[in-house]
């Protein structure tokens, strides 16, 4: 797997490059500004882009803005975002294409480094992950008169473990219940949230988008 980083505090950004290389990940470039992580991400066209949110110029959304463009001229390329901050806005954002790996994980996160490197794979390989606190905030911030009304308790709790990434077979386990059950589940919710039947790796991306604008 080849990887691009855009961070721009040099500390972070050589423990990402040793976390990585430590695991067989080959970290192609860094970067430390937009304009140089633009520059990588069209050279080098990787696997996966970790990417801070805020970077120079101006230390405000640059990292983000520059993921969404280069998925938008490399279609599905997979894009880990690292943040300080929970920013609801940034995840919907990214989410909203729906084509290829997305995921937001909050910096501290990395210091778990093999729950880093499992995000890292899952993101790689198309799949998507968001930070427990994200989705935390997330059902705190959730509107009245939703489509998420219409879950049941057990059921949102399925769709926020869906949200952070995890299986079915990894839902089944943290929630101590078979994976028929959280099958049932997944396709009740699914059914809820008026998805059409499309592939289930689709609809989960496409319920996770639903529960993101709430």
């Amino acid at each position: 797997m080849r990887a691009v980083i855009g961070e721009d505090h040099a500390l972070l950004r050589d423990g990402l490059e040793r976390i990585l290389s430590a695991h067989d990940i080959e970290v192609v470039a860094t970067a430390d500004n937009a304009p140089s992580l633009v520059r990588a991400l069209r050279e080098h066209s990787p696997d996966i882009a970790i990417v801070d949110v805020r970077m120079p110029p101006t230390l405000t959304d640059e990292g983000l803005r520059v993921a969404i463009e280069a998925r938008q001229e490399q279609p599905g390329l997979p894009v880990l975002v690292l943040s300080q901050y929970v920013e609801n806005l940034y995840a919907r954002e990214l989410l909203e294409d729906g084509d290829g790996g997305v995921g937001y994980l909050l910096k501290d996160r990395v210091s778990d480094v093999g729950a880093f490197i499992e995000a890292v794979h899952q993101v790689a390989g198309g799949g998507t992950v968001l930070d427990p606190t994200v989705v935390r905030q997330l059902i705190a911030r959730r509107p009245q008169g939703s489509k998420m009304d219409r879950l049941t308790d057990r059921e949102r709790e399925v769709l926020g473990q869906m949200a952070e990434g995890r299986s079915n077979a990894a839902i089944a386990g943290a929630l101590f219940v078979t994976e028929k059950a959280i099958s049932k589940h997944t396709n009740a919710i699914f059914t809820k949230l008026d998805l059409p039947v499309s592939s289930d790796d689709n609809r989960r991306v496409l319920a996770v988008l639903a529960y993101l604008n709430g």
